[in-house]
């Protein structure tokens, strides 16, 4: 009769181990967060030629309209001037050099009509990628360059001059420099023909001069835009700017 209970109770604890055993290896299991079928799934989806793919994406996948993501920076529209330039619509292209890029012209730009060039030029000015940066910007300033340049800009300063503004107000420091520089081309160009157009463009300009970084830039455009604006556009700075010194002081 003992040996019978002793039998049992070493039947009862050997069953009391092994379910000790049992759960201490569910707990080490649930520790690491998957069970053992979670962990096969996980080892065959690894595995799997789809978990390759997505791992290491194929170059025909790009053309794979269900692999694109549709927010992502490849399937975005592109800006309106480098639609225009892929199309040929810009008549020169950017000429790689060994110290520095150049434009060639398709033909002379002086033989080139100024409406809509020059302000799609402009409009390029917002452009942060390459080539369209270079090529708006040397675009821009090649063209106000030719002789005539004054009777062809003046009549376009209405449509031009919100285009010039759109990248004075830009939040990217590049394009503000570009717009900045722009303004200043032009106005050598038209001279105080601009007048009636500044109050437009030094709002922007007297937010920037807060900006340690552009105040001397800011400061030597506003003394170029009197130098050719003659003595009307002193009042338009000052109304704007007040702090502003006359180049005449």
């Amino acid at each position: 009769m003992q040996k019978s209970e002793c039998h049992g109770g070493l039947q009862l604890r050997n069953r009391g181990a092994g379910n000790c055993d049992q759960r201490a290896s569910s707990s080490a299991q649930m520790k690491q967060g998957r069970t053992p079928a979670q962990q096969g799934k996980s080892s065959s989806a690894t595995g799997s030629p789809e978990s390759a793919r997505k791992l290491h994406p194929r170059p025909s996948d790009k053309l794979n309209p269900k692999t694109i993501n549709p927010f992502g920076e490849q399937s975005r529209a592109p800006s309106a001037f480098a639609a225009i330039y892929s199309k040929g619509g810009i008549p020169c292209r950017l000429m790689h050099g060994s110290v520095k890029h150049t434009l060639q012209w398709e033909c002379p730009p002086e033989n080139l009509p100024f409406d809509p060039l020059l302000i799609t030029l402009a409009d390029g000015l917002r452009e942060t990628k390459h080539p369209y940066t270079f090529v708006s910007k040397e675009g821009f300033r090649e063209l106000l360059l030719v002789p005539g340049a004054p009777e062809k800009a003046v009549p376009l300063l209405p449509r031009l001059v919100p285009v010039l503004k759109a990248a004075l107000v830009h939040l990217d420091d590049d394009v503000f420099a570009r717009g900045l520089n722009a303004l200043v081309q032009l106005s050598v160009v038209v001279g105080p023909s601009l007048n009636d157009h500044l109050k437009h463009l030094l709002t922007s300009l007297s937010k920037r001069l807060r900006d340690k970084k552009f105040k001397e830039p800011i400061t030597s455009a506003l003394q170029k835009l009197e130098q050719h604006g003659g003595s009307g556009s002193l009042f338009i700075i000052k109304s704007k700017i007040p702090t502003y010194c006359s180049i005449c002081c």
